[in-house]
């Protein structure tokens, strides 16, 4: 139970006196009992003490920042002052954080005049390391529901967007909530391919960072830009290049270093592509709005998923197919360099081939041969059969997001049948009540499903490589030589 109750961004985690906590990054549940005794306090003096030096409004109020009477001495550090880093201040933070939400808004579509409800109280207090977590307290109040935020005065920028995103999605999710309604509880996944989405196109013109040292008497700061022209899924197809993107299993119940971004930034390149796949359906933003806007409604957020983009995922199986081929064809649009049709047809050909060596006699010389996949199942013992699927297995997901178009989906195809019958694919599970979350187990396809799946893929291979022409990036000349 404490693990499930960990793994979400902003799952709500604990009831307590009235206030729902909600953090960011993964600890213990414990600790919070005893963040929440000390954050109360502070939290109360950013409500009522609004107008003390070291405070800030946001232009539509909705914001209200208090600073602390301290600064971290980490905000003079080397690493504080990389550009991967924010050092807050009362009103750079409100200027922000009122440009993040019209950003979030802009990626949603959510009309910027429709009033908001409610406020957002956020407490700076100097941070004790670079590692710290962001806690978000919701609280009952006259109009619905307020939200009170405790950062860290010095934190990567990532993390201060993945704070401020979910916070704007739970203030949105509870706007129409019914009087006593739990709090809105905002899949992980969301919160952060939203937050990606709103880092990626210009980060300097989303948040404000305090100066990091005087030039000529000047406060000056540094900040690194890279333009990417209009892919905003650059830095995602750089990490998804080489790792295949999770499946929306591993997307719904992320772990800890997921999370914490410990997987090399899979998780989180992998929910960025399917919010924005999401988005880019017919009416998506609309369908994931009023998924928001249902949460409350319902005990867990797949239920109101599942009611929101019922239209084009009437079963779960036709989400996962459809993630798959996205996938796919995202990497199959990858710019950056990738093989032609001919030499994807060859590397394939090479991987679904396994070098053999037999005797014709016992004292005859060894001779060489190939032989298919379906051989080897047919033919191998478990032990040898298993390390050579296993090696074909990497080979197929390594290679598929360099394949061109043509050949790319076959590639995926063959990755499936051989996973599924090591039991590495697809895992089927059951949702329990009291954790909310599938304890998942393996499901291994027999060897007689396999070969047909084989068979059948072997056969849209055939016909596919008949209509890719050679390669003629290079011919020799034919033409005489003149002097």
């Amino acid at each position: 139970m404490k693990r499930a109750l960990s793994r979400s961004i902003v799952e709500s985690l604990n009831r307590y006196i009235g206030f729902t906590i909600q953090r960011f990054n993964s600890s213990t549940v414990q600790r919070l009992f005893v963040l929440s005794a000390l954050l109360f306090p502070l939290l109360a003096r950013a409500q009522f003490s609004q107008a003390e030096p070291g405070s800030a409004v946001s232009i539509s109020g909705q914001f209200i920042v208090v600073g602390s009477a301290e600064s971290s001495p980490l905000a003079n550090s080397r690493q504080a002052t990389n550009a991967d880093y924010v050092r807050l201040k009362p009103s750079l933070l409100a200027v922000s954080s009122e440009r993040i939400k019209e950003s979030l808004w802009r990626e949603l579509g959510v009309n910027p005049k429709l009033p908001w409800r409610g406020r957002i109280f956020i407490a700076l207090h100097p941070a004790r390391s670079f590692d710290e977590d962001v806690t978000i307290v919701s609280k009952p109040s006259a109009n619905g529901w307020d939200y009170q935020v405790q950062l860290p005065d010095v934190l990567p920028r990532e993390r201060f967007t993945r704070a401020m995103t979910g916070v704007l999605l739970l203030e949105f999710a509870d706007r129409d909530a019914k009087p006593g309604a739990p709090a809105a509880r905002i899949p992980a996944w969301l919160a952060d391919g939203l937050s990606q989405e709103l880092l990626a196109p210009g980060l300097s013109e989303i948040i404000l960072s305090s100066p990091d040292k005087i030039v000529n008497g000047m406060p000056v700061t540094r900040v690194n830009s890279t333009e990417r022209g209009t892919d905003s899924l650059a830095d995602a197809r750089h990490v998804l290049k080489n790792s295949p993107a999770l499946t929306f299993e591993e997307l719904s119940w992320p772990t800890d270093a997921q999370l914490n971004g410990a997987d090399g930034g899979i998780y989180h390149a992998s929910a960025q592509l399917f919010v924005n796949e999401l988005l880019g359906l017919k009416n998506g933003s609309a369908r994931l709005r009023t998924m928001l806007e249902t949460l409350p409604r319902f005990y867990n957020w797949q239920t109101a998923f599942q009611s929101a983009f019922l239209e084009n995922f009437p079963r779960p199986l036709d989400l996962e197919k459809w993630w798959a081929l996205r996938v796919v064809s995202f990497m199959a649009r990858d710019p950056g360099p990738r093989w032609t049709p001919a030499v994807s047809r060859e590397k394939l050909d090479e991987i679904l081939s396994v070098p053999v060596e037999f005797r014709t006699a016992s004292n005859n010389l060894p001779v060489h041969a190939e032989v298919s996949l379906q051989a080897v199942i047919r033919n191998f013992d478990s032990a040898r059969q298993t390390a050579i699927l296993q090696t074909k297995l990497r080979d197929l997901e390594l290679a598929q997001y360099r394949m061109a178009a043509p050949l790319a989906a076959l590639t995926d195809g063959y990755r499936r049948a051989i996973g599924d019958y090591l039991g590495q694919g697809k895992k089927t599970g059951t949702v329990h009540s009291t954790t909310k979350h599938s304890q998942a187990a393996s499901q291994k396809v027999n060897a007689g499903d396999t070969l047909k799946r084989l068979d059948t893929l072997d056969a849209r291979r055939r016909t596919v490589e008949s209509a890719i022409q050679p390669d003629k990036s290079w011919q020799p000349s034919l033409a005489p030589l003149k002097f």
